[in-house]
């Protein structure tokens, strides 16, 4: 499992991360590998849902 370098107040926790990453489709086209794991594009999203940031 790959892990954030610095874990911010608003970030998912391990325990939250467990839970729901079972739950995300797994990529299986060949390719470029993703700039961002999904851990941090979710947490991208939460920040940006909360913040209400354009």
């Amino acid at each position: 499992m790959a892990t954030t370098p610095a874990a911010r107040r608003h970030d998912l926790t391990s325990a939250r991360w467990a839970a729901l990453q079972p739950l995300l489709p797994q990529g299986r086209k060949p390719g470029r590998p993703p700039k961002w794991d999904k851990r941090q594009l979710i947490d991208g999203i939460r920040w940006r849902v909360r913040a209400g940031c354009p």
